[in-house]
C-alpha cells in the first residue's frame, strides 16, 4: 500500500478531517492535503508524528513507516528476549496474585501465552487440543468441544467474544459458524455481562478485565493483554476458593509464563 492511500485510509477510518490530523500532528491542513494526495513526501518524524496522532497500534504505526520508505521506529522483541525478562517476571507474579481467580495472558490474536492453575477449572472437559499454550482462548470459547456446551448464556457470551475479534476476519467466520441462532435475553443485564459456566464446583457467574501495558513501546508487549476473572457473586467466590484449595492439596503449581 502506498504511503498517501495508507494516511488517508487511516485518518478517515477514524473520522478525522485533515484539519484534525494536522492540529495534532503539529503541521497544518495544507500540508496533509499534499501528502495524502502524493504530492509531498514526509520526513521520518513527521510520520511518526501522524501515526501517534492517529492512535495506531504500534504494528500499524511501523506499517505506515515502511509505507513510508522508513524503517520501523517500535521493536518487536520475542517474550524469550532477556529485554522482557522484568515483564515476564511481572506478569508471573499478577498470575499468581489474582489465585483464587482465573487469570490468563493472551496476544492480539488470542493466543494463549499464559495462565494460573484457576484457569483449569474453566477448561476443564475442553479437548486437549483446544486448552495450552499456543492455542487460541476465542476458539477456546465457542468451539463446541470447548467450553460452549457449558456456557449457560451462550448468546450474550458469544456476541461479547465476537465482537473482541476485530479485524480478524477469518477467526471470525469460524467462530460465527459455531454459534447457534439464539437470541440474547431481553431481560436487564446489569452493570456488566458475566460468564455463567457449569463447572464441577457449580455454576460459576464471572466477570471480566482486560489490562495492557498502556506506555508500551515494543509492538510484542504492547499485543499483550492480561485478563482477569472476578466472582460475580458470593457462590462463585466460594467454588473458586474451594477448587484452589483442592488444586493445593494435589500439590498444582499456580501456572506461570
Amino acid at each position: 500500500m502506498d504511503f498517501p492511500r495508507a494516511l488517508r485510509e487511516r485518518r478517515t477510518r477514524r473520522h478525522l478531517s485533515q484539519l484534525e490530523l494536522a492540529l495534532r500532528a503539529g503541521t497544518t491542513q495544507r500540508y496533509v492535503s499534499f501528502i495524502e494526495s502524493g504530492r509531498s513526501v514526509p520526513g521520518r518524524n513527521l510520520v511518526v508524528r501522524l501515526a501517534e496522532s492517529l492512535e495506531l497500534p504500534l504494528r500499524e504505526r511501523n506499517e505506515l513507516l515502511r509505507s513510508a520508505g522508513y524503517a520501523p521506529v517500535y521493536p518487536e522483541s520475542s517474550l524469550d528476549d532477556p529485554v522482557l525478562a522484568p515483564v515476564r517476571t511481572a506478569i508471573d507474579h499478577i498470575l499468581r496474585g489474582h489465585l483464587p481467580y482465573p487469570a490468563l495472558v493472551a496476544d492480539q490474536g488470542g493466543g494463549l501465552i499464559a495462565a494460573n492453575a484457576a484457569f483449569d477449572l474453566i477448561t476443564e472437559g475442553a479437548a486437549e487440543e483446544l486448552v495450552g499454550p499456543g492455542t487460541n482462548v476465542y476458539r477456546l470459547a465457542l468451539h463446541p468441544e470447548g467450553l460452549a456446551p457449558r456456557i449457560r448464556n451462550l448468546a450474550e457470551w458469544a456476541r461479547h467474544i465476537l465482537v473482541r475479534l476485530g479485524h480478524q476476519e477469518e477467526l471470525r467466520a469460524e467462530l460465527t459458524g459455531y454459534v447457534p441462532e439464539l437470541e440474547p435475553s431481553a431481560g436487564l443485564l446489569g452493570f456488566a455481562v458475566p460468564l455463567r459456566l457449569h463447572s464441577s464446583y457449580g455454576e460459576l457467574s464471572l466477570m471480566t478485565t482486560v489490562t495492557t501495558f498502556a506506555i508500551a513501546v515494543d509492538v510484542t508487549l504492547a499485543e499483550l493483554k492480561l485478563e482477569a476473572f472476578l466472582p460475580a457473586d458470593p457462590a462463585t467466590a466460594a467454588a473458586l476458593s474451594a477448587a484452589a484449595e483442592a488444586m493445593a492439596g494435589a500439590g498444582q503449581e499456580p501456572g506461570n509464563m
